[in-house]
């Protein structure tokens, strides 16, 4: 396991399991673990259940991070999982103004007339009128590629130009259909850290361009989301618009930018979505990528490269990249 980076609050939530154990909904507060599964009357089986009644829970959990009485467990030795297991992912793209204005200079056809700066001042444009028009855009990503946070990433054989792409992701609590704006961030039970892997060269449809992207081909592999180490509760992030996201490869800093430079933030995010779907407790809203990414660098992810993700106040990530065995 990673190094313990603290986070923000007095306590955070996580999936923790002993060698040869099963996984169990835990209360982390300092180095010590708390099994909800006994600690709690509802005798929750997952994180999942105990954000199904997360109004009731909150207060119990405050009280519980304080109980020296209770029957502690050491962090160290226990197996850290993904924070929860999501029945719904919804990813928000081309959210962070730097980084589509990055990937579209990136993504230029050889026959573009356009110089660099006018391809930039082009797509900054229409940044600026998605703003102003207030049209997210957000897909739908599988469960099945939630890893933990110290995880493995197998990088598959088929994947040209694997990438990272270091994300903030709001934990939905009660569910959420049709709110506000103004509604939107009671409904978020907390944060955490998604490492939204995209294999880049089969983001969009070389047979038929008119079909557009292909986000299942590209970014739902076996393990490419990355998740955790905890779901920290919202009230601990004071403001989740003023974050650090930063991303190391190999020690060398690649991605160091603001949640600032989202054009929509979570509650208008939440709220956007659930104008069309129910979101659910457990459900993973993914915020975005910023600036940064491998394409930007030149420099996408190989056999052996360690992945260090962090994002101010939620802990570490730390992830190695090993070859599909053929």
């Amino acid at each position: 396991m990673a190094t313990l980076v603290q986070p923000a609050g007095p306590f955070a939530l996580g999936t923790f399991s002993a060698p040869d154990g099963d996984p169990f909904p835990g209360l982390l507060a300092g180095e010590r673990v708390l099994d909800l599964s006994r600690a709690l009357d509802s005798a929750p089986s997952d994180v999942r259940a105990v954000l199904g009644r997360w109004a009731d829970t909150l207060p119990l959990l405050r009280a519980l991070a304080d109980d020296d009485a209770r029957d502690w467990q050491p962090l160290e030795g226990l197996r850290v999982h993904a924070p929860v297991e999501p029945r719904q992912i919804f990813q928000s793209g081309a959210n962070y103004r730097q980084h589509v204005i990055d990937l579209e200079v990136a993504h230029r056809s050889p026959d573009d007339p356009r110089t660099v700066e006018e391809a930039r001042a082009e797509v900054a444009a229409v940044m600026d009128r998605r703003a102003a028009e207030d049209l997210p855009y957000v897909f739908i990503g599988l469960p099945s590629t939630v890893a933990g946070p110290y995880d493995d990433v197998v990088l598959p054989a088929w994947a040209e130009q694997p990438d990272w792409e270091l994300e903030l992701a709001a934990v939905i609590a009660e569910p959420a259909y049709r709110v506000s704006v103004e509604e939107a961030l009671g409904h978020v039970a907390g944060y955490t850290i998604a490492n939204d892997l995209t294999d880049r060269a089969t983001v969009f449809r070389r047979d038929m361009k008119a079909i557009g992207t292909d986000w299942l081909r590209c970014k739902n592999a076996p393990g490419f989301t990355p998740l955790g180490p905890w779901l920290v509760p919202a009230e601990s992030i004071a403001d989740p618009g003023g974050l650090r996201v930063t991303l190391k490869l190999n020690g060398d800093t690649m991605q160091d930018e603001s949640t600032k430079d989202m054009l929509f933030g979570v509650a208008r995010l939440v709220s956007y979505i659930s104008q069309t779907s129910r979101l659910l407790p457990g459900d993973l809203v993914l915020t975005g990528s910023p600036a940064g990414n491998g394409l930007h660098w030149g420099r996408l992810l190989r056999d052996g490269d360690v992945m260090e993700g962090t994002i101010t106040g939620l802990g570490v990530q730390r992830t190695r990249c090993v070859e599909e065995a053929s």
